[in-house]
């Protein structure tokens, strides 16, 4: 295949793709909505959900088509990006605030899992043999995601979120399932259109899947996190920013990961070169979380919890990390 015609439709598949988590996180949204779900659950579930669909849809088509080392890539890669690329982008445009709890609870539990999603890829280190992440390794990362939803329940119900809920708009229902089959099918559409057309990239170029995971593929399904990121930071709305790629990073290894090994076909083979940028992903978070225990720390005037902030240059050091990173992989990574 001709390599513009490839990146015309890498293109396209992208944007059908985020396209179409828009249009199925609406229907969904006005759905629930029907149902007298309120607003914020359904912020903390679909709406939370939609972002990280363009990377569970690019996995579970890799998973089908045995591209293993394309679905831990893509996770990775995504969560390297959330973390550094657009954590320092919106931290450039304004700096970010973060909450306490996402300080004390949320950032450690994805240190966390960070580390279980290495112990469970690497069994050759406790079991000997080959490296697997296999089904019971996916229903272990269910079992976790599940446990951090009833978390985010429940301490949303405990807080007070006025002011972070964004109301739903309300959608005729023969409106909202034309929004849901429609936005079904363009994830469909899109992701297989995104997965084929980086294989031709990937071949051109001499690049492994890893890598075209790590890079491209990962980017591409971290837009929508990039754009809401953003956009909030232009609002100096800072604190969905952070919340938004903490979240989206959670989902990514414990939804993304754990249903995409629940349900392949077969296992998934752990290459031992991810262990480079897993080992890279740890050492962005806990940078991270030392940033906002050493940056500055706002006290609000009227009430509320203290609040921790990442400073212009603590973000401009995350987008140095990336940049580097990625030259790394493109120059100095076997492909």
């Amino acid at each position: 295949m001709n390599l513009a015609i490839a990146l015309g439709l890498l293109i396209f598949g992208f944007a059908i793709l985020i396209k179409g988590a828009d249009f199925l996180v609406d229907g969904a949204s006005a759905v629930a909505k029907k149902f007298d779900i309120s607003d914020m659950i359904i912020g903390l579930t679909i709406v939370s959900f939609g972002t990280s669909a363009p990377e569970l849809v690019v996995n579970i088509g890799a998973a089908w088509e045995g591209k293993n080392a394309m679905i831990i890539g893509n996770v990775l890669g995504s969560n390297i990006f959330n973390t550094c690329l657009i954590i320092g982008a919106a931290g450039l445009i304004y700096p970010l605030a973060v909450q306490k709890a996402t300080v004390r609870k949320e950032l450690p539990f994805s240190i966390f899992i960070i580390l279980l999603m290495f112990f469970l890829a690497n069994d050759a280190l406790v079991f000997g043999g080959e490296n697997y992440v296999s089904h019971i390794d996916g229903i272990i990362l269910l079992l976790f995601f599940g446990a951090f939803l009833y978390y985010v329940y429940t301490s949303s119900k405990n807080a007070d979120n006025s002011d972070n809920i964004e109301i739903i708009e309300e959608i005729p229902l023969p409106k909202s399932l034309l929004y849901i089959i429609g936005g079904m099918t363009g994830l469909i559409i899109g992701g297989n259109l995104v997965l084929d057309n980086s294989l031709v990239f990937a071949k051109y170029f001499g690049m492994t899947e890893r890598v075209i995971g790590l890079t491209v593929i990962a980017i591409g399904t971290s837009l929508p996190e990039l754009a809401t990121s953003v956009v909030a930071a232009m609002k100096k709305n800072s604190d969905i920013a952070m919340g938004n790629v903490v979240g989206s990073n959670i989902f990514n290894i414990l939804l993304v990961l754990g249903f995409s090994s629940t349900i392949s076909p077969t296992l998934i083979e752990y290459d031992t070169a991810a262990n480079f940028d897993i080992g890279f992903l740890l050492s962005a978070t806990i940078v991270l979380t030392a940033f906002l225990f050493i940056g500055t720390r706002v006290k609000p005037t009227t009430g509320g919890s203290l609040t921790y902030t990442i400073d212009r240059w603590q973000a401009g050091v995350l987008l140095m990390a990336v940049i580097g990173y990625i030259v790394y992989l493109l120059l100095a990574q076997p492909v």
